[in-house]
């Protein structure tokens, strides 16, 4: 009786196991299928996020954008760095995350920008020359 209770077992155990294997190797392959979709753009992005510890999102809620141009990055960073000011009682956290923010999303026009000239080139060199 033991003897087929531990064969159950380990039968289970090998079932689940095989399972886990299989469910691991199809997450692997679709992260690299996602990650290959999002192309260069999403991995300097992710480069980006990585580096400032802030993702773009996160930065936009901070500075309160919902577009990004470079004029309304600077009128709200200036506007929250002011009120955020030390010697007029402000927090030097808060201050310190309105600086990060907008050096996120300053990183991220700058991607969004090379992008777009690689884009431009890539169309010019397709285009026939008339």
């Amino acid at each position: 009786m033991a003897k087929y209770l531990a064969q159950i077992i380990v039968m289970g155990v090998q079932v689940v196991g095989r399972a886990f294997a299989r469910a691991l190797q199809q997450e692997y392959a679709a992260s690299q299928a996602a990650a290959r979709a999002r192309g260069t753009a999403g991995q300097q992005s992710a480069a980006a996020s990585s580096i400032t510890g802030m993702d773009l999102q996160e930065a936009q809620k901070i500075l309160n954008l919902s577009t990004l141009t470079p004029e309304e990055i600077q009128k709200n960073y200036d506007h929250l760095f002011k009120v955020n000011d030390k010697s007029v009682g402000g927090s030097f956290y808060l201050q310190s995350k309105v600086v990060r923010a907008k050096e996120r999303l300053e990183e991220e026009l700058s991607i969004q920008s090379n992008q777009q000239q690689q884009q431009q080139q890539n169309q010019s060199q397709q285009s026939p020359e008339t």
